[in-house]
């Protein structure tokens, strides 16, 4: 019998709980999983601080015009760009202050580009064309930790002078960790398909890059207690869920929330300085920038309790 060619990093793992899978009832694979995935949020808890520390480097480089970027291939890169693409819509940021870069360009989002991630010179040469620079941050993404192509791009960012992190869900060489400024590793164990990291890897990954740009958005003043108020109001849901903070926040009637709104060209923070504050938008503009833009900071207070 020939030896088992074992492989160091978890996530390439035979899982014994799900050895028999195959012979499974739809109800025994929903349990078998459903089980796996329960251990995801404790993996994710064993990183807390260094999760914590990820946001005050992000916030910082927001604060002084530096921005966020993701680099992975697959999957990782795949989550990297979901996360990227939903902070204009949530948080009113500018698309550029967060940017995922994945292995293969954009057409890899919707059709894996198999060995575009093979060499860590196709990494460096995408951090170059997007032009990382000294106060930015690059978080790598690579579920293994070996990806070449995460690897060059952080070896190439590191040398830009960026701040470098990597998530990944297994455990990675000290001489490669020396290298980062950041290392989240939430072990995440073998997969229910053996090397499927799209699965718990996958969704551990979701849950730290929630944390890290929600976490820092938060720091930047994008919310008011847990109200998403510099949102934009650019289509009828975002119009009405707007209309509804402003209603919230200034105890005002819907007529009313909308004027303000209008007045705001669109801006819910805006609009809600300027109610409390009793000045117009450019009075509410020069408020917030003296406040670094956390609505607290200008007006005090607390946000409207839960109802």
């Amino acid at each position: 019998m020939p030896p088992r060619a074992l492989d160091p990093r978890i996530t390439e793992h035979r899982n014994p709980r799900s050895a028999n899978i195959d012979l499974a009832t739809p109800l025994e694979i929903v349990d078998i999983m459903n089980a796996e995935d329960r251990a995801v949020p404790a993996a994710v808890a064993t990183q807390r601080e260094e999760i914590a520390r990820g946001i005050a480097f992000i916030e910082h480089a927001f604060r002084h015009g530096g921005r966020l970027f993701y680099a992975g291939a697959g999957t990782s890169g795949r989550l990297g760009i979901l996360d990227a693409s939903e902070c204009p819509p949530t948080f009113g940021s500018d698309p550029e202050l967060v940017q995922g870069i994945i292995a293969g360009g954009t057409e890899a989002m919707f059709r894996a580009q198999e060995g575009a991630e093979d060499l860590p010179e196709n990494g460096a040469r995408a951090v170059d064309e997007y032009g990382v620079r000294a106060g930015d941050v690059l978080i790598g993404i690579a579920a293994s930790g070996t990806t070449p192509f995460v690897r060059g791009a952080l070896t190439r960012a590191k040398a830009l002078g960026a701040v470098t992190g990597l998530v990944a869900c297994t455990h990675i060489d000290a001489a490669f960790a020396a290298t980062l400024d950041l290392a989240i590793i939430p072990v995440t164990g073998p997969e229910v398909v053996t090397g499927s990291t799209r699965l718990k890897a996958g969704t551990a990954t979701k849950l730290v890059l929630n944390m890290l740009t929600t976490g820092a958005m938060i720091r930047i003043g994008k919310t008011f207690g847990n109200l998403m108020v510099d949102l934009r109001a650019t289509n009828l849901k975002l119009v009405d869920r707007s209309q509804r903070i402003i209603m919230e926040v200034c105890d005002v009637a819907r007529d009313e929330a909308r004027d303000l709104l209008t007045r705001a060209d669109g801006r819910v923070k805006v609009a809600i300085v300027m109610h409390l504050l009793g000045v117009d938008r450019e009075g509410a503009e020069r408020a917030l920038a003296q406040g670094d833009g956390v609505i607290r900071h200008v007006v005090g207070g607390e946000p409207p309790p839960v109802r």
